[in-house]
C-alpha cells in the first residue's frame, strides 16, 4: 500500500515539473513576443501618414506583440541604404519601379514584402488653371531619380503634352521624348525640390507625399495621373531585406497594415489621392 502511494507521489511529482517547466517556457516565449521590436523607415511622413503609422503600430503590438518603431528620413536616397545596412529593419516609401531601380543601381537586394496604397501623382502649377493654358516653351520641373522621372514623363505622355519612344519601356529618361510638339523645357530637380521650385517653373510633378508635406491645394492640380493596369509598378510596398523577408515579426507589420482600420484612415486623410493597394483590382 504504502509502495503504491509512494509511486503516486512520484508521479504527481513528475506532472507538477513538466507544467511548471511548460509554464516556464510558454512564459519566457510570450515575453519574447512581446519584446520584438520592428524598426520602419519613412520618408517625410505627413501628420496623415504618423496617424496611420500610429493604428500600425496600435495594431502590431495588440494582436501580434510586436512594437513598431518609425524612423524619419528627408530624401529617397537614404532609407534604401538603412535598409541595406541593417540601420532599420524595414522601410515603406517607395514603389515598386524605384525598388526595382534601386536593386539594379545598387547591386541590391531587398524586396517587397506587402502592398500598401497607390498614389495617383499630379502636374502643379501655381501659374495656370488648366493644361491648355501652358504657354509653349513652358518649363516643367520633374523629380530626376530614374523611376519617377520616367513616371513623370508617362504623366506629361498621358496628359498629351510629348510623346515617347516605344522603346523606352517603363524606365523612360528626357532622351526618350519622341515629340515635343510644345517645345517643353523639361527641369530635372531631386524629387523633394519639385514642390518648393513652383514659383520657378510653369508646372512640376510633385509625388504626393511632397505634395501634402507643402500644403499644395486641389486648384493647383492640372492633370492627375490614371490609375489602371499599366499602374501596378506604382504600388508602394513595405520593403526587407532579402534573407528576413519571412520573419514571423517583419510578416505581423504588414499583416498589421493590411487592415480595414487602415484602408478607412487612408480614406480619411487622402480621399482619392492615396487608394489601399493590397486587395486592388486594376483593370
Amino acid at each position: 500500500m504504502r509502495k503504491k502511494k509512494q509511486k503516486r507521489l512520484i508521479i504527481w511529482l513528475v506532472v507538477a515539473i513538466v507544467v511548471v517547466v511548460g509554464a516556464i517556457f510558454s512564459f519566457g516565449h510570450a515575453g519574447q513576443k512581446q519584446n520584438k521590436t520592428v524598426t520602419v523607415g519613412l520618408v517625410s511622413p505627413s501628420n496623415a501618414d504618423e496617424k496611420i503609422w500610429n493604428q500600425v503600430a496600435k495594431t502590431a503590438k495588440d494582436k501580434y506583440g510586436v512594437t513598431v518603431k518609425t524612423k524619419t528620413f528627408t530624401d529617397y536616397t537614404q532609407p534604401n541604404k538603412a535598409l541595406a545596412n541593417g540601420s532599420i529593419d524595414l522601410n515603406a516609401f517607395q514603389h515598386y519601379a524605384f525598388l526595382n531601380a534601386w536593386n539594379k543601381a545598387n547591386k541590391g537586394s531587398l524586396v517587397a514584402i506587402g502592398k500598401t496604397f497607390i498614389t495617383p501623382i499630379h502636374l502643379y502649377s501655381n501659374k495656370y488653371k488648366s493644361l491648355k493654358d501652358l504657354p509653349d516653351g513652358a518649363t516643367i520641373a520633374v523629380p530626376n531619380d530614374t523611376s519617377n522621372e520616367s513616371r513623370a514623363l508617362f504623366v506629361l505622355k498621358n496628359a498629351g503634352l510629348i510623346t515617347l519612344k516605344k522603346s523606352a519601356g517603363t524606365l523612360a529618361t528626357v532622351a526618350d521624348i519622341k515629340s515635343n510638339p510644345h517645345n517643353l523645357k523639361i527641369k530635372e530637380l531631386a524629387a523633394e525640390q519639385t514642390a518648393r521650385s513652383l514659383d520657378d517653373v510653369d508646372a512640376a510633378v510633385v509625388n504626393t507625399n511632397y505634395a501634402v508635406a507643402a500644403k499644395l491645394s486641389d486648384n493647383k492640380i492640372l492633370y492627375t495621373e490614371p490609375v489602371n493596369k499599366d499602374s501596378k509598378q506604382w504600388i508602394n510596398l513595405i520593403a526587407a531585406n532579402k534573407k528576413d523577408q519571412n520573419k514571423e515579426a517583419y510578416q505581423d507589420v504588414v499583416k498589421a497594415y493590411q487592415t480595414t482600420q487602415v484602408k478607412h484612415l487612408i480614406q480619411k486623410y487622402y480621399g482619392d489621392k492615396e487608394i489601399a493597394a493590397w486587395d486592388l483590382k486594376l483593370k
